[in-house]
Parts: structure tokens; C-alpha cells; sequence
């Protein structure tokens, strides 16, 4: 009985799978019809009128680019600053274990880096802003890139210095 069962039902499943099957005049063609096919050119149209002129930035947004570059080089003097006394405070706990006084004054010193680091990167990030809308209302972006790359400069230097602090260990 077993045998039999077991040559009768692969006829059995197969049965359902030949109904599926039937001519192929009963379904659309695959091939591409006329309206698929391209014609024509692809030339851009003329244009009409000129692009207009990138307007000059305003005397606000000068001296608000003053500004920032102020505050970022202030936060970056203040991060120079630290960085002798950062360096004392981590070297000092050099292969010091996380609960001894030491590691802990170092992973303050290493805080209060990344502190004055992100007030200079704030003013990075103010600029960015300013030079997006600057993008959008196709005003003159080289004063605002020429500020954003000064403070980039400053951020690359603090980057580079905390990386170096927090290798050691």
C-alpha cells in the first residue's frame, strides 16, 4: 500500500500543475508595442534669458561671518589653552585603572577639551547654515566657504589633538 502510494502521488500533485498550462493565444505578447518605442531627439530648449547675476552679501551677513570666525577662533584659543594642562592631567594617569582619582582627572581633562571643541564646531555649524541659505538665494558663497574652511582648519587641529590624547593610556 505504502508503494503504491508513493507512485500514485506525484501523478496526483502534478495533476493541478497541467491545468495551469494552456495556449499562448490567451495572453498579450512581451514584444514592445508602437507606443514604447523612442522617437524623436533629446535637445534642450533654448534658453530664454540669462541667468541672473549671484547678488553680493550684505553688510549683516559680513559681520555676522565676523562674528562666527570670532567666536570659533575664542573657543579655539581656549582649547589651545587647555591642552598643556590636559596633557599633565593624562599622562599622570597614564595605566592608572578606571577607579583610581586619576583616570578619573584625566577623563575630566579629555570633557573639558571636547567642550571648547564644540563650541567651534557650533560656529562650523552655524556657518554651514548660513552658507546653504546662501546656496538657495544664489548669493555670493565664496566669503561664507572662505570662513567655514578657517573654522574647519581649527576643528581638524582640535580632531587630530584629542585623538592623540585619547590614545594614551
Amino acid at each position: 500500500m505504502k508503494q503504491a502510494l508513493t507512485r500514485i502521488a506525484p501523478l496526483v500533485l502534478a495533476a493541478p500543475l497541467a491545468a495551469c498550462a494552456g495556449g499562448s493565444a490567451d495572453y498579450p505578447s512581451l514584444a514592445i508595442r508602437d507606443a514604447e518605442r523612442v522617437e524623436g531627439t533629446f535637445e534642450p530648449a533654448p534658453a530664454t534669458e540669462a541667468p541672473a547675476p549671484t547678488a553680493a552679501p550684505s553688510a549683516d551677513l559680513l559681520q555676522r561671518l565676523s562674528q562666527l570666525r570670532t567666536e570659533a577662533a575664542s573657543a579655539h584659543q581656549a582649547f589651545t589653552q587647555a591642552v598643556p594642562g590636559a596633557r599633565r592631567t593624562i599622562e599622570a594617569a597614564r595605566g592608572a585603572g578606571v577607579e583610581t582619582n586619576s583616570w578619573a582627572a584625566a577623563q575630566v581633562a579629555l570633557a573639558d577639551l571636547d567642550s571648547h571643541r564644540s563650541r567651534t564646531a557650533v560656529a562650523l555649524g552655524d556657518l554651514d547654515l548660513i552658507f546653504a541659505d546662501a546656496t538657495l538665494a544664489f548669493e555670493l558663497r565664496e566669503p561664507i566657504a572662505a570662513a567655514r574652511s578657517e573654522v574647519a582648519d581649527m576643528i581638524a587641529q582640535e580632531d587630530a589633538i584629542l585623538t592623540e590624547l585619547r590614545s594614551i593610556r
